[in-house]
């Protein structure tokens, strides 16, 4: 029995390693997600609402809703002659314009991969028409799929900053080391080549270290990135040289599969996850003053 556990210790030890996480994070759950959204893949807040914004991701309709402060649904809009291919994630600007990111790609076999906008004027319609359409391809990418050994496009991770959108992958790869690579889109319409910046990695534990959405705080010091069990925090960085600024990780109290991450404040996240049978299905408020006692 004893050799057999070896690898699963080894495996915690270099997590903790990898991670070198708090594990007194002030996490509570602010409220659990309206019984018909069991998929949210993504939460933002605008600067010309209060409400909070969440979509599902692929196999659900191309709705949005936003949910009061108590989790009730008060807005429900479904946007017009698009899909909902498989989207990821929400940003918004400095006008309270949403964005859709519609770029979830699991087999790394996707050749539409797209931004849509929605006017902030247009987010309280129940029929809602997008009134712009960024797509985006990975230059680094040749085959669709490529070898197990080499799918690491997926997105599933973004935000806006200086009128370009920041996207981060999800590392798929049969070899994963936790890489995520960052790219950057010009928010302009047309087809556009991703530019390659940077990379980072988190640790080699996929379940754990797979980034499943990205934000900014509205100052633009701080970036978080979310995985199902952590959060990575970047701040003290140049322009957008991102990882090259002081790091800080938070290790979550639960194990859930958390897809949506955004500043409330410059202090405070929302944290989203999808439902199971048993856990999850909640909107969580991460404090980043604060830790318990």
């Amino acid at each position: 029995m004893f050799p057999k556990a070896i690898p699963y210790l080894l495996s915690l030890f270099v997590l903790s390693f990898c991670t070198n996480a708090d594990s007194n994070v002030d996490f509570t759950t602010l409220f659990q997600l309206p019984n018909n959204m069991k998929e949210s893949s993504a939460v933002e807040v605008t600067e010309k609402s209060d409400l909070i914004w969440t979509i599902q991701d692929r196999g659900n309709k191309p709705e949005i809703f936003g949910l009061d402060s108590e989790g009730k649904i008060a807005q429900q809009g479904i946007i017009q002659d698009i899909e909902n291919v498989d989207w990821e994630d929400l940003t918004s600007d400095k006008e309270g314009n949403l964005y859709i990111g519609d770029f979830g790609n699991n087999k790394n076999d996707r050749k539409d991969l797209a931004i849509y906008k929605i006017d902030a004027a247009h987010l309280l319609q129940k029929e809602i028409n997008i009134s712009g359409k960024i797509s985006f391809y990975l230059p680094e990418q040749k085959a669709f799929p490529p070898k197990k050994s080499n799918r690491i496009f997926d997105v599933e991770a973004f935000f806006i900053f200086k009128d370009n959108f920041y996207l981060f992958t999800k590392n798929r790869s049969s070899k994963f080391d936790g890489t995520t690579s960052l790219y950057k889109v010009p928010n302009a319409p047309g087809t556009h080549a991703a530019e390659l910046i940077s990379s980072f990695k988190t640790c080699e534990n996929f379940n754990h270290c797979a980034i499943t959405s990205a934000d900014i705080s509205s100052s633009g010091k701080t970036i978080a990135l979310l995985s199902s069990d952590q959060v990575w925090l970047f701040s003290n960085f140049k322009e957008d040289d991102f990882f090259n600024g002081k790091m800080k990780n938070r290790q979550l109290p639960t194990f859930t599969q958390k897809e949506g991450i955004c500043f409330k404040d410059e202090n405070t996240l929302y944290i989203t996850d999808e439902k199971d049978k048993k856990t999850g299905g909640n909107l969580y408020k991460l404090n980043l003053l604060k830790t318990k006692k």
